[in-house]
């Protein structure tokens, strides 16, 4: 996993309930409102620093559960599996409604 924002939000998704109410709190403002360090540091009467260290540690944890764990990395495993193997049946189906409604449901377990 990367630093990307679909990196974060998924380690929130699978993860989020392991963070501090104050970490949350913050991830939520920083990575979800794009409120800046300073803006966060202002609200909260912190330091710029302060308000870093609590979101470099919230996500430190959260990237330490999944390396662990590995939940993250095998759920898009299964996703991408399922979407290949979704592919794979569309070409070779018959385009009706019974298989149409297959590949759908396929499609909603990613």
């Amino acid at each position: 996993m990367g630093n990307t924002a679909v990196d974060r939000a998924l380690l929130l998704d699978f993860y989020g309930e392991l963070l501090t109410e104050k970490q949350r709190r913050y991830w939520d403002l920083h990575w979800n409102e794009d409120y800046s360090l300073a803006e966060i540091a202002e609200l909260e009467g912190l330091s710029r620093q302060g308000v870093w260290d609590i979101l470099r540690r919230a996500e430190a944890n959260l990237r330490d559960v999944e390396e662990k764990t590995g939940l993250i990395r095998r759920f898009l495993d299964r996703r991408e599996e399922i979407l290949s193997i979704r592919d794979e049946l569309s070409a070779r189906l018959p385009d009706d409604e019974h298989s149409r409604e297959l590949l759908l449901r396929l499609t909603g377990l990613v």
